[in-house]
């Protein structure tokens, strides 16, 4: 970093030599012998810090230092006054145009040390704005990340994007449209991988809290008393590891909506706080003396038999009626096997996309394989499959059953000699591995990434089966 610049102003040739002495050192020093020549110079230099003396003819060293405010607002001044000017120093000083006053005579020491200071002061006001613009520069684009994170939310979250179009997706979606405008709470009920949390967003973005927060928290994910504070929130000490005041989730999405996945997981006593905040509205946090209101909307998904948890009394009843209000039942995907071919098509341009790979046709055969097959994972058990055949296909032009998990390729006729399970999935591999290798021109390195293996693992398999190139 190169030396800042002193201004010195004074209209004795005297004062200038010695003053010029004392700083150079340590400063650039730039000198004027008066206040018309400095403000001429002001208007191309950037001095840190401007020293002037008070009685000069023309303009006095005040008038001067209050017009260079104009030129150079940044700079940090001090004055040199007789003992006569105090009072029109101290009034100076007192409005803020002056960092200090030097009073006559000054000692060379105290005059460089006060220098030294208000070149410190300029240089950490600088490091403060500078600061100051990127933190500005950062929020601003935070705040256009967020309105794009939010329009993609939006865009994502649309009817459109849930693919079906068979009786059963069309009779929930007629359903979940009479509830879309109001506050009315919901419950998604259905198997794993059905969609709840799609449709869940789907109820918020298309209704009128969509630009109020969407907030989600899976019941079944975590211990009660952490959940507990989730929810709710905690204060200070309230236990081991609270060192602060947290929100909970009820309060972070007030004016918004609450997705509470797998809400049957939870227990007796949580289930009580939970009918607290539907009945009541307010929410305490852990450790609290105080409640908060909050204004959020509830969804609740679970994929057991809620009716009969309650009979079992494994659910509170009244809770469940205060939950069961709009229930949404959604249909696993072997009820909806007319939606299968729209699913496929849209998950190999999904999964293409994430994988940076082109997106390529599912043959006949492939895809007659994947409708016909039970998936008790149902959606998001299809997706994973899909992702998975387009990584095998890698650049061929086309998925076919090769492609897919072992169990299509024993559905697709691959014949399986008797003998025992182990000895019939050997069979299996070895046939996988060597078919593999021939696609790939037996580049072990190509076979493996096919195959889901490491090169070492696969060289293994290779001498272990005896598979020659």
């Amino acid at each position: 970093m190169g030396k800042e610049t002193i201004l010195v102003v004074d209209d004795q040739p005297e004062v200038l030599r010695s003053i010029e002495r004392l700083l150079k050192p340590e400063w650039n020093v730039r000198t004027a012998a008066g206040g018309a020549e400095a403000l001429d110079w002001l208007k191309t230099g950037d001095p840190a810090v401007i020293l002037c003396d008070q009685r000069m003819p023309a303009m006095t060293g005040v008038e001067f230092l209050e017009r260079s405010l104009e030129a150079r607002p940044d700079a940090v001044r001090i004055l040199i006054t007789a003992y006569a000017d105090l009072e029109a120093t101290v009034d100076a000083v007192n409005r803020g145009k002056i960092y200090a006053y030097v009073a006559k005579p000054w000692e060379p020491d105290d005059l460089a040390l006060l220098v030294r200071r208000a070149a410190d002061r300029h240089r950490l006001a600088a490091e403060n704005r500078r600061l100051a613009a990127e933190l500005a520069e950062a929020n601003e684009r935070l705040r256009t990340e967020n309105l794009h994170l939010r329009r993609t939310a939006v865009e994502s979250s649309r009817f459109e994007n849930i693919v079906g179009h068979g009786p059963r997706m069309l009779e929930v979606f007629k359903l979940v449209s009479k509830v879309l405008d109001g506050p009315t709470t919901v419950l998604l009920l259905g198997e794993t991988g059905t969609g709840k949390e799609l449709l869940a967003r789907a109820i918020h973005f298309n209704g009128p809290r969509k630009d109020k927060p969407f907030v989600a928290q899976n019941c079944g994910a975590l211990p009660d008393t952490l959940l507990e504070s989730e929810l709710f929130g905690h204060v200070r000490g309230a236990f081991t590891g609270a060192v602060r005041d947290k929100k909970g989730l009820f309060e972070l999405a007030d004016g918004g909506t609450i997705f509470l996945d797998e809400i049957a997981d939870t227990s007796p006593a949580l289930q009580t706080r939970l009918l607290r905040v539907l009945q009541d509205g307010e929410v305490r946090p852990v450790g609290g003396t105080k409640t908060v209101r909050t204004d959020t909307r509830v969804i609740a998904a679970t994929n057991k038999d809620l009716d009969a948890e309650r009979k079992a009394g494994r659910f509170r009843e009244d809770l469940f009626y205060r939950l069961n209000v709009f229930p949404v039942r959604l249909p696993p995907l072997r009820e909806r096997r007319e939606d299968m071919p729209d699913l496929i098509g849209h998950f190999v341009r999904k999964c293409s996309a994430k994988l940076g790979r082109p997106v390529k046709p599912v043959s006949a055969h492939a895809e007659r394989l994947l409708r016909a097959a039970d998936w008790p994972g149902n959606v998001r058990e299809l997706e994973n499959e899909i992702e998975r055949a387009v990584t095998m296909a890698g650049d061929e032009k086309v998925i076919e059953p090769r492609h897919l998990s072992p169990r299509f390729l024993l559905s697709a006729g691959e014949s399986v000699e008797p003998g025992s399970l182990k000895e019939s999935v050997e069979a299996l591999e070895k046939k996988m591995i060597a078919a593999s290798l021939t696609r790939c021109g037996n580049n072990v390195s190509r076979a493996a990434a096919e195959l889901g293996l490491s090169r070492l693992g696969l060289y293994k398999k290779i001498e272990r089966y005896k598979i020659s190139s």
